[in-house]
C-alpha cells in the first residue's frame, strides 16, 4: 500500500563521513519508512539542524573529521535540541567506552539493521 501524500514522513538526519556507509545508512532509514537527510560531518549536521525543525532523530557515526566527532555532536544535539533522539554507531568504540547522552542508543558496526530499524520505530513513537 502506498503511503498517503498527506502523511509526512518523519525526518532522520544521517551523519557519516564515509560515502558508502552513509548511503547504506540512508537506505536503511528510508527502508524503515523515514525521510533520510544526509550530512558528511558534524559541522554540516549542525547547520542542517539549525535550518530545519522537522528532524526527530539523528543517526551518527562517532569517528568523523571536523571540529567535532559523533559524541560531541550528540552532546550538542542534547543541549540545543533536547526533543531529538540519537542513534550513535561506531566500528572502533565499544559501548563500555561511551558515556551516552540521555535519549540515545549505541550500536557497534557492523550493526544489525533489524535492531536499528526497531529502534528508529520506537524512537518515532514518542
Amino acid at each position: 500500500m502506498e503511503q498517503s501524500a498527506s502523511l509526512k514522513k518523519q525526518a532522520v538526519l544521517v551523519v557519516e563521513d564515509e560515502p558508502l556507509l552513509r548511503l547504506m545508512a540512508m537506505d536503511l532509514v528510508e527502508d524503515a519508512g523515514f525521510e533520510a537527510i544526509e550530512a558528511a560531518d558534524a559541522d554540516e549536521a549542525v547547520r542542517i539542524l539549525e535550518g530545519r525543525t522537522d528532524i526527530r532523530i539523528v543517526f551518527t557515526d562517532i569517528d568523523m573529521p571536523g571540529s567535532m566527532n559523533g559524541m560531541k555532536l550528540a552532546a550538542a544535539v542534547r543541549d540545543r535540541w533536547p526533543p531529538i533522539d540519537i542513534i550513535i554507531v561506531s566500528g572502533h568504540v565499544r559501548l563500555s567506552d561511551v558515556d551516552l547522552p540521555d535519549r540515545s542508543v549505541f550500536f557497534s558496526k557492523p550493526y544489525d539493521w533489524r535492531k536499528v530499524t526497531a529502534t528508529l520505530h520506537r524512537m518515532a513513537m514518542h
